[in-house]
């Protein structure tokens, strides 16, 4: 990866306008917002910016407004968390460009910091259109960008401001590309990933991508019984794309040839009605009931995978290994999760996970805060690893 300017390449940035690109697309709950992780997330690069005395103006979308004002999508609505975590008053501009910015932005002291409202309701902004984009860096002298999350738009900001200002990434972006690069850039061998959910067909692009760069692979979750299907298992009434099957033998093909393990589960446990303490039974994978449905993964392949974690020097992880919503659904992930926190904790693994569903299943697990790094950033993270360009960071790159 190349070098990215971060924080540490700004000075004399008293006095400074400085456009912060953060993600505030938090949940919200009866007008309030209900989980808080990503606010946290940016708040060491906001409070380091104001501390230094920058006049901090933050930029960031909510919902999917597509280009129009929304009054239930406003960042109004953010606003108040965003002070509460902060522990700092935060103004609200009602809009990202034109009078109400410029005008807010006309009285602020140095270290103050501004939300302006949702860049999303400007049609510019997902177009990345050089108009919009021009308006929006009128109102900085410089751009921080410490959206990861979004960084796989070519957005006007997210990628169309650092063409305009001098672009440096905030400390969240850097923490994730640091982790990135230690998880599959530059990593440590033998390097093991763990990937899960429910279908290949919105991962195909993911698992092509890690064969060739993984020792092992591990699959979990309903695209494991696609594989299974795919070498002649009948999977009864689990989840299974049958349609492809030729994508997975070829998949399995390149792993061979690339020299990569594939780690498919050798037992599992099944029900015939998907709800949670469903009465269920462990089998063989070659012993699935035609009227059952493969649930989670049994105890000796969780024992399999444990293993593979303890061979492993770096592990990426991404979807969960069963249903881990219900009980006892649940107890693989929860199971693999804790051996990869024990051996991150002993000093013997790099761990790297993300996805909106991983990051669910490693809270559940109550492991989240003993990986090396969890990313909260969904389509960006799983564009990471499927080994595609994200826009938002080619952009911070040094020369």
């Amino acid at each position: 990866m190349p070098a990215f300017k971060t924080l540490d390449d700004l000075t004399d940035i008293a006095g400074k306008r400085v456009l912060v690109r953060v993600d505030l697309n938090v949940p919200v709950t009866d007008g309030k917002v209900s989980d808080t992780t990503r606010i946290e997330r940016v708040a060491p690069t906001i409070k380091e910016l104001s501390d230094k005395g920058a006049k901090v103006i933050l930029l960031a979308h909510f919902g999917r407004p597509k280009g129009e004002p929304v009054a239930d999508q406003s960042l109004s609505l953010i606003a108040p968390a965003v002070e509460e975590v902060l522990d700092q008053s935060v103004a609200f501009a009602s809009d990202c460009i034109g009078a109400p910015a410029t005008d807010a932005i006309a009285k602020m002291e140095n270290g103050d910091i501004l939300l302006l409202e949702n860049t999303r309701f400007h049609k510019g902004e997902e177009k990345n259109e050089a108009g919009f984009t021009a308006e929006l860096a009128k109102n900085g002298d410089i751009f921080v960008n410490d959206a990861f999350s979004a960084a796989h738009r070519a957005h006007a900001s997210t990628e169309g401001l650092a063409h305009h200002l001098p672009a440096y990434a905030g400390r969240t972006m850097q923490a994730e590309l640091e982790a990135l690069e230690k998880g599959l850039g530059k990593p440590t061998r033998p390097v093991v990933a763990i990937v899960g959910g429910a279908k290949v067909s919105t991962k195909i692009d993911l698992l092509s991508n890690l064969v060739t760069k993984v020792d092992a692979l591990v699959i979990g979750g309903g695209m494991a019984n696609t594989f299974l299907a795919a070498q002649g298992i009948n999977v009864g009434k689990s989840l299974c794309e049958h349609d492809l099957a030729d994508t997975a033998r070829s998949i399995l093909e390149t792993a061979k040839t690339a020299g990569c393990a594939i780690v498919l589960p050798v037992d599992g446990v099944v029900a015939r009605e998907f709800k949670a303490n469903a009465a269920n039974e462990t089998v063989d994978v070659s012993a699935i009931p035609a009227d059952a449905m493969m649930l989670d993964v049994g105890p000796k392949s969780v024992e399999l995978v444990n293993g593979w974690i303890e061979k492993a020097a770096t592990l990426v992880w991404n979807g969960p290994l069963g249903a881990f919503e219900i009980t006892p659904f649940d107890k693989a992930t929860v199971s693999a999760a804790e051996h990869a926190a024990a051996q991150t904790r002993a000093g013997k693994l790099v761990s790297v996970a993300g996805g909106g569903d991983t990051v669910s299943a490693l809270n559940h697990a109550g492991v989240a805060d003993d990986f090396s790094y969890v990313s909260t950033a969904g389509g960006a993270f799983l564009e990471w690893m499927e080994g595609k360009e994200l826009p938002g960071v080619a952009v911070l790159t040094k020369g």
